[in-house]
């Protein structure tokens, strides 16, 4: 018989009984990989529309670690390290190896694999290469979304790995292949074998809210990727426009004038989207289909305040689940299966 598996949207949790006197309580500290923590489980996404220097720097005032994206000359690549130093994580395809050396010199703290189907030979090789030459940094692998290929990256030498295929909103590959597993289930799944090796996991794809965060961690995550919300603040990376006077945003004050009057845009992009390779390398890459999409969405205000928002969540979740620590959270979890009028009952409904 198959095995079912869920997606944020099928499952709740229950709660617990709670002596957590305030929700200002508990700690969000995390590990972003097994030497390594974060004072706040946030990571936006290592995309070229999302991570930027001025997002990197809300992302360590707020006691969290940035992962730099690869789609940029090296030059660009080296000064964010330089601007952070042991603070900030690189990424690394499997075509440009030699730009890790210049960037490890530089001060990079460790280096993401970013590879849309991470669970292959190439990626374990390239991680014992990685580890075998600089043994001192650390390196998270993904994407994957299956315990096997979770154990064979650990066994590799990872020291983290990105869970998800296909969750995020500007992902198309399961619709184009037909493979991926539910969000919820991988990281579920994957975690039962990463309370054993003590590796921890990046829940990558599909967080919409504080809920789908609380989710992520509860059922073994131990921080979170985000793309999409992050891509809309003012700090992101994302082109922004107007669309009232048809133009693009440049200056810094001028956004949050137009984000005053409701007429704020960011161009967000998957990395796989015709439209980002059409950019980056020219055209589509022969005998392959785009696995992503562009599109314009509203910009969302500071990236400080969409923070404060998702942790507020995070710690009323925490609360609910008697839990003083992201740990304790998921210790202590207990899950239900819903049906699909949960999410309209839970919803708030004004003109009911």
């Amino acid at each position: 018989m198959f095995q079912k598996c869920y997606t944020y949207d099928d499952v709740a949790l229950v709660p617990q009984f709670n002596n957590i006197i305030s929700r200002t309580e508990p700690d969000l500290t995390s590990w972003i990989t097994k030497n390594t923590t974060m004072g706040m489980p946030l990571i936006p996404s290592n995309m070229d529309t999302v991570i930027s220097t001025e997002l990197a720097k809300v992302i360590i005032d707020n006691g969290g670690l940035p992962i730099f994206h690869r789609f940029c000359p090296l030059e660009e690549q080296i000064k964010f390290v330089e601007t952070y130093k042991d603070k900030c994580y690189v990424s690394l395809g499997i075509h440009n190896v030699d730009n890790l050396k210049p960037l490890f010199e530089a001060g990079a703290k460790g280096v993401c694999i970013d590879i849309a189907h991470g669970h292959s030979l190439v990626v374990m090789n390239l991680i014992r290469e990685i580890k075998s030459t600089y043994p001192d940094k650390e390196v998270i692998a993904g994407n994957i979304c299956t315990p096997m290929a979770y154990n064979d990256l650990v066994n590799a030498g990872a020291d983290c790995c990105k869970v998800g295929i296909g969750g995020g909103s500007a992902c198309s590959t399961r619709m184009v292949t037909g493979f991926g597993i539910p969000q919820f289930s991988a990281i579920y799944n994957i975690s039962e074998y990463a309370k054993k090796l003590k590796v921890p996991i990046i829940a990558d794809g599909g967080i919409r809210n504080s809920r789908d965060i609380v989710l992520s961690l509860a059922a073994g995550a131990s921080t979170v990727m985000i793309g999409n919300l992050f891509s809309k603040t003012f700090e992101s990376a994302a082109p922004k426009y107007s669309k009232y006077d048809n133009c693009y945003i440049t200056n810094p004050q001028i956004l949050k004038d137009y984000h005053t009057r409701n007429d704020a845009y960011v161009h967000y992009r998957g990395q796989a989207s015709a439209n980002f390779q059409k950019e980056y390398y020219g055209q589509v890459k022969a005998k392959t289909v785009p696995e992503g999409i562009d599109f314009m969405t509203k910009c969302s205000g500071p990236a400080q305040a969409l923070i404060d928002e998702l942790l507020g969540g995070l710690r009323s979740g925490l609360t609910y689940g008697s839990a003083r620590n992201i740990k304790e959270l998921q210790r202590k979890a207990e899950f239900v299966e819903v049906t699909h009028t949960y999410s309209a009952e839970s919803a708030p409904r004004p003109n009911q």
